[in-house]
Order: C-alpha cells, then structure tokens, then sequence
C-alpha cells in the first residue's frame, strides 16, 4: 500500500522542527521553556500556524485547567489538609509498615487525580518526612510506592495530569483536518478514564504490597531520613554540636572582615548569625562586616569552637544570650530541600545565588549522589537532584520556597495557615468538582469557579494564587500546543502513519498496534517529556487509528496515558523530586520502575479495549 500524501516542504519543516524539539529535550542545553518557545517563534515565521492562531495555546483549555489545579491544590494545603492527613494515616496505620506505605501511597494516588502530580509530589514530600520522622522508617520505602501510586493516579481524572489535560483541546482541533464523512470527535467527560485509573493505582498498591521488599532499596544508614533532630543531621551531614555564641574583641584579626572571609579561615564553624550594633539576624550576607563587640552565632563542636575562639581572640559565651530567641526551635532551624529540574539554581553557586542576602538562607552542606560536601560548599554549583542543607527563619524558608527553585523535603511551621477556612475550601472544592462532573459547563470554567470561591471567602489571597503556579510548566505547554495543530494541518502526522500502516505486515490485530502504540510513546516521552510527546503524537494516533479502522479516541487516549509512563528517570518530574530525599540512585529507579511500566502499558490497553 501506497502513502496517500506526498511528502511536502510543510511537512518536512514540521517533522524538523519535531527532531529539534527532541534533540533540545533529550541534552537538555538550553531549558525546555526556553526550546519552547523557539519552537512557537519558528512555527509562526514559517507560516506553518496562522498569526492570529500562534498564540491561542495560553487561552486553551487545557492551561486554565492546569492553572486552577495548581491553585486549588494550594487552597486545601493552605488549610491545613495535609497535616490532618499526616494525623489521620499514623492513626490508621499503627504503626505497621506496611499498612502505612499501602494507605499513604492510596490518598496520594487519589489526591493526584485533581491536583497536578508535580504539585501533588510536592505537597507530599513533608507528609513523607513527618510519617517516617515519627515512625523511623525508611523515606525510600515510603516516597518510592507513594510517586509511583501519585502517577497512577493522574489517569483517574481528565485534570489528574497534563497529558489528559491537553488531551480534550487536540481531539477538538484533530476535527478541522478530519477526512470527510469521519465522525466528529467529541471532547471526554471529566471522569472518563477512571476505570482506567483505578486498575492502575491497585496495580501499583499491589506491585510494591507484595513486591516491594524484591524491588525497594534497602534501608540504609546513609539514607536520607529527614527530621528536625540534631542526631540525624550529625549522622548524615556531620553537623554536630550546640549553637554557642562568640564575642569580637579589640585584638581580634576578624575585625573589619567580611562574613564570607571569616568563614574561610581554618577551622572555622558554621556562621549562622550576626549581631552588630543593635541588629540581629540569621544568615547574614556574606559581605555583612564584623566590628568590635559584634557577637558570632556558630554551630559545631564546643572543643573545635573554643580553639578557633582562642585564636582569633573572641569571647566565648557560656550560654546563648543575645540569639535565644533567633534560635528557638519554633521559629528558625535546620531543613532539607531538594532542587527541581526546573530550578533556576542549577549550574550556579551559593556565592552567585547569594542565598543569604536574597533569603535569608545559610547553605551548610549539599547531598549529591550519597556524598555529603561540605568543603567550600559557597562555590559548588547545584545540580538538578541535589540535597540543599538549610539553616533559616522558617518563615524566610517558606518565602524562598515560594519560587519553586527548591521543594522543602523537612516538615517545618509554614506560613500562615488557615484551618478555620477548612471546611469552606472543601464545600468550596466539592461544588467544582460536581460542576465538572454533572453539568454542561466546560471543565475550565467549572475549576476556575473554584478558585474564585477560594479567593472570595478568604482561604487563598491573590498573591498566594499567583506563587502556586508554576510559569515554566504552563509556558512550556502553551507555546507547544500550536506545534500539535502544526502536525495536524500540514498533513505531517497523517504522512507518517500512511508509512507506518505501509510498513506493517498484513492481517497485524489491532491489539498489537496499540501495544506497540503505547510502547512508542512511553519511549517518546522518556525523551521529550510527557507534554511534548502527547501534543506530538495524539495527532498521529489520530490519523492511524483512521487508516487501520481503529477508534481514533481511544488512540488519542493510550498516547496521552502512556506519555506519563515514566517510573524511572528525571525526564519525570515527580521521579526528579523524591529521587534524591528517598537516597535513590538510578538502577534503584529502574529496579523499581521498570516492571511498573510494562504494567502500565498492559493494563492501559486492556482497559481501553474493554472500554471502547
């Protein structure tokens, strides 16, 4: 068999600007936002997307969608949900192991299903911390099951993930290049894929149940386990000893020394205050100076403290006056955070972040790969994955942690919480949910009637609103939805599958084309991420399912399911994130994940042929 189409200057632009995208993706040289929006550029200066279309992804339904999942996600943490849940699954699972990785990992799953899995990864990394810090076990044995069942649950819901999401927007636009006499294809209900979903989260409760001891790594003794206790950090980070202070004599050669040069000198503790004249603070700026009669907050052991005190002919107090009250427990302390593969800190050092004069944040140590670095830690640049060991204000922590350069892993007092407006975010929540599900009103419309009644009745303010979105998620996704309608139109998706059915042997089930479908995508999206491989391939899932007699939805379907069928590498934003808290290295990963994907693609297309 003949392809139907010949191969035009159209397509091949299109099918180039594809292999850039994977190329930028797979090398990750220039951040994906970045490759995004060339890609948009590029579609519009070729012609290939109309000017007046260009921009129509940052008004789809499918970024509203992701925007109020994200501030609805916020509004019930705001609450003080997760905590009650913390409470409630130590309550229920009394203390066996195994009953609490089975539930925790369950709520996650389905909490996943309104909120985006990153979002949702996120929000659980400090219930992980709280439920292990109290129980004492294994982080890795809890965050491993607990992000495989959060992306399970993404399929349960059309807003669970931003393949599903995108989903509804490219079945519409797939309408306009339908050969004629097709059938229209129809937008999915709000919870058309549950069925789905819920096979795959009892799949994956069930995998780690009964397999977990086979495929979880072993609880190690380096293993991150955060917790506010001094004798975890002393055993993972070295950071021993009391908080003393130190008072600067006349004869003191650190008089009119920086902060940072201070720190360098041999044998020098942890500086984690300053006070000069009448004004205290935590992490002071590396060029904050030091004059006669200031007093030095320092960390370490008394013995190392006391000789470097001798030598640098300071006062060594013999109990903390000046910083009680900076140094009480309630209100500032140590915390883990672990950087993001979109992170604006990667590549740099401390010294360019300037964490201390820009937060308020004192960097102690960084955990990379099961090696703790201490030495000249300002001027070692941060790595996607690393472990950033904080000393701060809690509230200066929550505020730096509103940039989303790095999720806090340690369980610490947030900012202000609202546990009277609990009841109100969830009657609130409900009623979008219903909305969605019961009435003719656009998904969209329905979630973002959430986040107005959320931001009316006082749960979320409108700054707050603003902090929960990520920009980079919602931006990489609007300036490549146009490249999907580029597929579509010049004909580029329908070329390549007239090649793929011309390839195939004759008399291939249906079956075996989905399988291999699935497989396909899985593969792609390890590559492109799982945003970019749905808007490419749903296109052509589309036109083969026309060209083999299959339902061209349920094709679209298995492609934007199996693009989030990632278990095993950072490509994966949730993997990325409890990678390094849970001390997971990468064959850990894949002994885990592996099996979990080939699950996943069966399940996905056994159901999608009971269903359609």
């Amino acid at each position: 068999m003949e392809p139907t189409l010949a191969l035009t200057n159209d397509m091949l632009l299109v099918l180039g600007l594809v292999a850039f995208t994977m190329v930028m993706f797979l090398f990750e040289r220039i951040r994906g936002d970045v490759v995004s929006l060339v890609v948009l550029v590029a579609l519009g200066l070729t012609g290939l997307v109309a000017p007046e279309d260009l921009f129509g992804g940052f008004s789809s339904g499918a970024v509203m969608n992701v925007i109020a999942s994200m501030i609805l996600g916020a509004g019930l943490d705001r609450t003080g949900a997760l905590n009650r849940l913390a409470g409630w699954l130590l309550q229920h699972a009394k203390g066996v192991e195994s009953r609490l990785v089975l539930l925790a990992s369950a709520v996650a799953g389905l909490n996943s299903s309104i909120i985006q899995n990153t979002a949702t990864t996120a929000l659980y990394l400090p219930v992980a911390s709280r439920l292990t810090a109290r129980t004492g076990l294994s982080l890795s044995r809890v965050l491993v099951p607990m992000s495989a069942a959060i992306i399970m649950g993404g399929s349960l819901t059309m807003v669970g993930n931003s393949p599903l999401i995108l989903l509804n927007d490219l079945l519409v636009s797939a309408n306009a290049n339908m050969p004629s006499g097709a059938a229209t294809l129809e937008p999915l209900k709000m919870f058309a894929p549950l069925p789905i979903g819920l096979a795959l989260v009892a799949a994956s409760l069930a995998y780690f149940h009964f397999f977990g001891d086979r495929v979880l790594p072993e609880a190690r003794d380096d293993a991150v386990t955060p917790a506010r206790t001094q004798s975890y950090f002393a055993r993972a980070y070295g950071l021993e000893g009391d908080i003393h202070e130190l008072t600067v004599t006349a004869d003191s050669p650190l008089v009119g020394m920086s902060v940072g040069d201070a720190e360098s000198q041999v044998g020098a503790p942890l500086l984690l205050a300053l006070q000069t004249g009448t004004e205290s603070r935590l992490a002071p700026p590396a060029d904050a100076r030091i004059w006669v009669g200031s007093v030095l907050g320092v960390m370490g052991n008394r013995e190392a403290i006391a000789d470097f005190a001798q030598k640098n002919f300071l006062r060594l107090s013999s109990r903390i006056r000046v910083f009680g009250d900076l140094f009480n427990p309630s209100r500032a302390g140590i915390s883990e955070a672990v950087v993001p593969p979109t992170s604006k800190f990667i590549g740099k050092p401390q010294a360019q972040l300037r964490l201390r004069k820009q937060f308020g944040l004192s960097l102690l140590a960084i955990n990379r790969d099961k090696q703790v670095l201490r030495e000249d830690v300002r001027n070692i640049p941060i790595r996607a994955g690393d472990m950033l060991v904080l000393h701060s204000i809690w509230t200066d922590l929550a505020e730096a942690a509103k940039s989303r350069d790095f999720v806090v892993v340690t369980d610490y007092p947030k900012g202000e919480q609202r546990p009277h407006k609990f009841k109100i975010a969830m009657a609130i929540f409900a009623v979008s949910m219903l909305m969605a599900l019961l009435s003719s009103v656009p998904t969209s419309i329905a979630l973002m009637t959430g986040v107005a009644g959320m931001l009316v009745t006082g749960v979320l303010k409108m700054d707050e609103a603003y902090a929960a979105i990520s920009w980079k998620t919602v931006f990489l996704m609007a300036c490549l939805i146009p490249l999907g309608w580029a597929m579509d139109s010049s004909g580029a998706a329908a070329w390549v599958a007239g090649h793929t059915i011309d390839r195939m042997p004759e008399g291939v089930p249906l079956w075996l084309i989905e399988l291999a479908l699935a497989l396909f995508t899985t593969l792609f999206g390890l590559v492109i991420s799982h945003v970019g491989a749905t808007i490419v391939l749903v296109p052509l899932a589309i036109n083969l399912a026309l060209a083999v007699g299959g339902n061209p939805t349920a094709f679209a379907l298995i492609v934007a399911l199996s693009a989030s069928n990632n278990f095993m590498t950072a490509s994966n934003p949730s993997v990325a994130m409890i990678a390094g808290p849970a001390g997971c290295t990468s064959a850990d990963m894949w002994r885990s994940g592996g099996p979990l994907t080939l699950i996943y693609t069966t399940i996905i297309v056994v159901m999608i042929n009971i269903m359609f």
